[in-house]
């Protein structure tokens, strides 16, 4: 067993006491998890909504008439009502000005990407620049990039904590560190300007290390001429982004809604500078984003702002829940969330590292930060066996989703987080890539490339998180693996990162 009890969260980090409202919510809005006895542990892949969301949701429904907002009808302008005060409430949020910003509503985090990579003036002349880290949906912007020849960059992670050398990044902007001068955190103090460089996208808070970006970098790449994209889905859940004056002000930002509050899903945002905006040029047009089309002779106007960027009818039932799960992250307090996220975080990091198998060899490999210094509430690792093997994740998903724990196994849609972690570097695929082109499967990749294992575990803390989950864990996982030899010859293909 766990040589570690409940209290012990409490000797090491005594503010966790003064987050005990947050139990009161698990035991009445969040109280579908202990009545079905289920650990949920995958907060950066969903939020989880509480009860009082989906009543308003059924309240507002059942009590209102709403129709298609594309009309002046009174069920139209009802609907149309509610969608802006929603947009309002974004902005506000955000501390973002409705003079400089606006609010584009999307189905998700990666319909913003695209938004984006489809629109964006890319030329022969200029660069795509993202750190390694990056989720899929902006890694696809590369090929947007691509088929305007322009040149995409990638800033490489260091190993053991997965993040960025500010000088490597500041040349790969166009600048030298010297010029700029960096404090500890990376920030640059000052430097010399250009224009039209390209874009710059990154993830405040990486979906698969939890480790955190300056969001001071935005005005870095913004004084080297390139406009910045940041990835705010990870982040959010847990901290409040600031756009206000004074505060680094991205051109665009990417959001997923259910990623903070569960609910509702299919609903993200791209949260878009005014004068960013009017530098995209879209490649189509569509119902809802033209302000006029002919079809005799041929032309289109788009429509002015977010409007001729959000394509056909918006989800006009759903969008006003997003207001709902503001307003509840609002009264709940997004600090004591933090607050608790962050405990809750140290205390596994500190249970992880210290498990053992019999003989004192060690049960786990942690990709990323080891302490709480900038970094957030996720937490990857992979388990080892009593040989000093990885144990394959696809054994840990079956087994854990089998005791009704919820986490995350795979690369997370990370790869190049996944890479990095399993030290995967470009010399070494520079050496393969003959190889590769015949690889046809993720498991072909994986004997070519000789990786030990294809991804990882991901522990998520949010919201309704409290220490007996991680008890919870900590308990399986010390009867499940101490000391076992695993095996991987029965286990299913995988099917996908």
């Amino acid at each position: 067993m766990s040589a570690f009890s409940t209290t012990d969260i409490l000797q090491s980090f005594p503010e966790y006491a003064d987050t005990t409202p947050l139990d009161y919510l698990r035991e009445t809005e969040y109280s579908y998890l202990d009545d079905h006895g289920q650990t949920y542990l995958d907060y950066t892949g969903s939020g989880l909504a509480a009860k009082s969301q989906y009543h308003a949701h059924n309240a507002r429904l059942t009590d209102q008439v709403f129709g298609n907002p594309h009309s002046v009808s009174p069920t139209s302008e009802n609907s149309t009502r509610l969608v802006e005060q929603a947009r309002s409430h974004v902005l506000a949020y955000l501390n973002a000005s409705p003079d400089t910003y606006t609010a584009i509503f999307t189905q998700n985090a990666t319909g913003a990407a695209r938004l984006v990579g489809e629109a964006y003036p890319f030329t022969r002349q200029k660069t795509f620049i993202l750190t390694e880290d990056n989720h899929n949906s902006v890694n696809g912007i590369r090929e947007f990039a691509r088929a305007r020849h322009a040149r995409t960059v990638y800033v490489a992670l260091q190993s053991p904590e997965l993040r960025v050398n500010p000088a490597v990044l500041a040349e790969a902007l166009g600048g030298h560190w010297w010029e700029w001068g960096f404090d500890k955190m990376g920030i640059a103090k000052g430097g010399r300007s250009a224009r039209e460089r390209g874009l710059f996208a990154y993830p405040a808070q990486s979906n698969f290390s939890g480790a955190r970006h300056p969001l001071e970098w935005v005005t870095l790449a913004q004084q080297c001429g390139y406009d910045v994209l940041l990835d705010a889905a990870a982040y959010l859940p847990t901290n409040r982004l600031d756009l206000s004056d004074g505060n680094p002000q991205p051109d665009f930002v990417m959001v997923s809604w259910y990623k903070l509050f569960g609910y509702p899903t299919g609903l993200g945002c791209l949260i878009a500078r005014r004068d960013a905006l009017c530098r995209l040029s879209r490649p189509w047009f569509s119902g809802g984003s033209v302000l006029a089309a002919g079809v005799v002779h041929r032309h289109h106007t788009m429509a002015a702002d977010e409007v001729g960027f959000e394509d056909g009818t918006l989800n006009f039932l759903s969008i006003p829940d997003v207001q709902v799960g503001l307003e509840w992250l609002e009264r709940v307090d997004i600090n004591m969330i933090a607050t608790r996220v962050r405990c809750l975080t140290g205390w596994f990091l500190q249970r992880l590292l210290a498990l053992q198998h019999r003989d004192g060899s060690p049960m786990a490999e942690v990709y990323g930060p080891t302490d709480l210094k900038r970094r957030g509430g996720t937490i990857c690792f992979n388990l080892i066996d009593s040989q000093g093997k990885i144990i394959d994740e696809r054994i840990v998903a079956h087994e854990t989703a089998a005791a009704s724990i919820s986490l995350r196994t795979g690369c997370f849609c990370n790869p190049g987080g996944v890479e990095n972690a399993l030290g995967l570097n470009a010399h070494l695929l520079r050496r393969m890539r003959r190889r590769l082109r015949k690889v046809t499967t993720i498991e072909g990749y994986i004997n070519v490339t000789g990786l030990p294992t294809g991804g990882a575990v991901r522990v998520s803390f949010g919201v309704a998180s409290n220490a007996a989950d991680v008890d919870r864990f900590f308990e399986f996982v010390t009867k499940t693996y101490r000391d076992r030899v695993t095996d991987t010859t029965r286990l299913p293909p995988r099917l996908g990162c």
